[in-house]
C-alpha cells in the first residue's frame, strides 16, 4: 500500500515566509511620508494642494496693480480699481514610477534583507533627490539679484536676503529660506559654533535673523539663493488612490508615495516597485534672491 502524502509537503515556502516583504513596503512608505511631512516642517510651508496626474501648476510674478482714484465725493459711485495677475511660467505635475530588482544572486551573496535593503535606500535616496532637485533648479533659474550689505561673509549674505525678502513681501509677516553650498557653511563653522539638523537628506541649520538655512551642493559655491517660506507650496498626486489599490501599492499616511515588492520567479529575483508625484514650486517667481557672499572683483582699466 503506498503512503500517504501530506500536504503542505515540509519545507513548502509559505505566505509567511514572504510577509516582510509587505513589512518592507509599508516601512519604506511610512518612513518616506514621515521624513518628507517634516522636512516640508522645516521649509515652513502651509499649503499641501492634492491634484490629478498631469496638473499644470501656473507661477505668477507680482501683479499689477490698476489703483483707481480714492478721492470720491459722498454718495458718488466708487470707481473700480484692478488687480491683474501676472503669470510667469508652468510646471507640470506627472507621476514618476520606479523599479528595481534584486537577483538571488546578491540574496545569496550579501542576504535577503541586506541586498533588499540597500538598495532600496538607494533607489528612495534618488527619489528625494530628485524632488529636492525640481525646487533648487526654479529657485537658480529665477532668482533676482540682490547686493550684499557686507560682502565676503555667509552671515552678510544671509542678512542681505533677509532684508530684501522683507522688502519684497513687505505687506505680510515672513520666515526665509535660504540655500547655500555646503562649502559655504564649512567656512562659516570655523569662525562661529554652529549646529546642524538633517532632514530628508538635507542638513540644515537656523541664523540669527530666524532664516533657516538649508545645505545643497547643487548650489553654486559663492552664492545664496532665498524665499519666504509662504511662497513655496507642495502639489501632490494623492498615493491612495484605487490605481495603486488595484495593483496592491502600500502607501504612507500622507499620500505621498506607493510602494510593492514581489517576487519575479520567472528571473528569481524581488522586485521593487515605487510611485510618487510630489513637486516644491515657488508660487511668486519674482519672490526669491540671489546674493553673491564676495563682491565680484572689479576689472582695472586699461
Amino acid at each position: 500500500m503506498a503512503r500517504a502524502t501530506n500536504y503542505p509537503e515540509p519545507n513548502t515556502q509559505m505566505q509567511a515566509n514572504f510577509s516582510n516583504l509587505e513589512a518592507k513596503s509599508i516601512d519604506y512608505t511610512y518612513r518616506f511620508g514621515e521624513n518628507f511631512s517634516k522636512f516640508i516642517e522645516v521649509l515652513g510651508i502651509t499649503r499641501q494642494i492634492p491634484v490629478q496626474e498631469g496638473f499644470t501648476i501656473t507661477m505668477y510674478s507680482a501683479p499689477t496693480v490698476d489703483l483707481a482714484d480714492g478721492n470720491v465725493g459722498e454718495g458718488e459711485l466708487i470707481p473700480l480699481s484692478k488687480v491683474t495677475p501676472q503669470p510667469a511660467a508652468t510646471k507640470e505635475v506627472t507621476l514618476n514610477k520606479f523599479r528595481k530588482v534584486t537577483t538571488a544572486e546578491s540574496i545569496q551573496r550579501y542576504g535577503r534583507d541586506e541586498a533588499i535593503n540597500m538598495t532600496d535606500d538607494a533607489l528612495i535616496r534618488e527619489v528625494q533627490k530628485g524632488i529636492r532637485d525640481n525646487l533648487f533648479e526654479a529657485i537658480k533659474t529665477h532668482g533676482t539679484e540682490q547686493d550684499n550689505l557686507n560682502a565676503g561673509t555667509l552671515q552678510g549674505a544671509l542678512a542681505s536676503a533677509w532684508g530684501a525678502l522683507e522688502v519684497l513681501f513687505e505687506d505680510d509677516v515672513i520666515d526665509t529660506i535660504a540655500f547655500v553650498n555646503p562649502m559655504d557653511v564649512a567656512n562659516e563653522i570655523a569662525n562661529k559654533e554652529i549646529t546642524l539638523e538633517t532632514q530628508f537628506g538635507l542638513r540644515y541649520y537656523t541664523d540669527v535673523t530666524g532664516t533657516v538655512v538649508m545645505l545643497n551642493n547643487t548650489i553654486p559655491q559663492g552664492t545664496i539663493y532665498a524665499t519666504a517660506a509662504d511662497n513655496l507650496q507642495v502639489a501632490y498626486i494623492p498615493a491612495n488612490a484605487e490605481m495603486y489599490q488595484e495593483f496592491n501599492m502600500f502607501t504612507d499616511q500622507f499620500g505621498y508615495i506607493a510602494m510593492a515588492h514581489g517576487q519575479q520567479l520567472e528571473t528569481m529575483s524581488v522586485q521593487t516597485v515605487l510611485a510618487s508625484g510630489v513637486l516644491i514650486f515657488p508660487e511668486r517667481l519674482d519672490g526669491m534672491v540671489k546674493v553673491d557672499i564676495a563682491e565680484a572683483e572689479e576689472v582695472p582699466e586699461v
